[in-house]
């Protein structure tokens, strides 16, 4: 039997849908999702089989201006290599928007001269439908799009259409990973976005975007997996923005990650998280390297 198997990034500027897009290809949670902007920092790969072919996606960090310090330079520049390897781009913009952010980002897949399907995202929100030609004009005229597909990457509206036009973009060839994997990314990776993505949307609009999560440690003890989760943040005020009143905050954000930790592996876990502050690691390249934001 022919095979086939591409790699696809998954580009655009923060907040268009892109990470909502992946988990609703791959029908689970792989990469974290909240109301903020640049809540995807990391290159993840989703891995989607299907009979003869296999999708390869690469959900990448939004690309934006103005990045003035190292995370967000390096968030950039991780999301600018991935164009480089890939067989084919999927371009998603929120709804009939075009921001200049959405500009930049369309420079960079000109240069890099692969097929590029362009998607409106979001466009159940969208009350006056009417407006969706206009638009799909206007950006045809911008750019030799290979296809332009409205979906809505929440409801799954035309999502499989989006994969039947990819897949003619995939090359012959072997697939490079096992029917059953749905990530390139280990465990550990996995629940520390998880506990990141509970801070995201727990912690309100007042919460820097200067917080990691590291596992110190994970132990299988068959029935039960045991987890300790250290967040990083860059002040004291932040801390006590996480730990909340009387310990509550850290509480309900270590509960809501622990249930989505045992939907993800499949048993009873305990989790333990804990803060600790580390000044100005948010523009220190080397610790930044050390939490792996640099993909190289």
């Amino acid at each position: 039997m022919t095979t086939y198997c591409g790699y696809i990034a998954i580009v655009g500027r923060p907040n268009v849908g892109k990470s909502t897009l992946l988990n609703q290809i791959l029908k689970q949670k792989l990469s974290i999702t909240s109301r903020k902007a640049q809540t995807t920092r990391h290159s993840i790969l989703g891995i989607d089989t299907r009979d003869d072919t296999q999708f390869v996606y690469v959900d990448t960090p939004g690309i934006h201006q103005g990045s003035q310090k190292a995370m967000n330079r390096m968030m950039n520049k991780t999301a600018m290599q991935v164009l480089k390897d890939v067989d084919c781009v999927v371009f998603v913009l929120e709804g009939t928007r075009f921001l200049p952010d959405d500009e930049m980002v369309l420079g960079l897949i000109q240069k890099a001269s692969v097929p590029c399907v362009l998607v409106l995202n979001k466009i159940d929100k969208i009350d006056d439908k009417e407006t969706l030609l206009p638009f799909i004009q206007m950006m045809s005229e911008k750019h030799k799009f290979d296809a332009i597909i409205p979906i809505s990457a929440r409801t799954g509206l035309q999502v499989d259409a989006l994969q039947n036009v990819v897949k003619a973009f995939l090359p012959e060839g072997p697939h490079l990973f096992d029917s059953e994997q749905f990530t390139d990314r280990p465990i550990r990776f996995l629940c520390a976005e998880l506990v990141r993505e509970k801070i995201f949307r727990l912690c309100g609009e007042e919460l820097p975007y200067s917080t990691s999560v590291e596992i110190e440690s994970y132990e299988d003890e068959g029935d039960l997996i045991r987890i300790h989760a250290l967040v990083w943040v860059e002040k004291e005020t932040h801390k006590r923005m996480i730990i909340g009143d009387k310990g509550l905050k850290m509480k309900d954000i270590a509960t809501q990650a622990r249930l989505d930790m045992e939907r993800l592996l499949g048993k009873k876990v305990f989790l333990h998280a804990y803060c600790k502050v580390k000044a100005g690691w948010g523009n220190d390249e080397r610790i930044l390297k050390q939490f792996g934001y640099d993909n190289d």
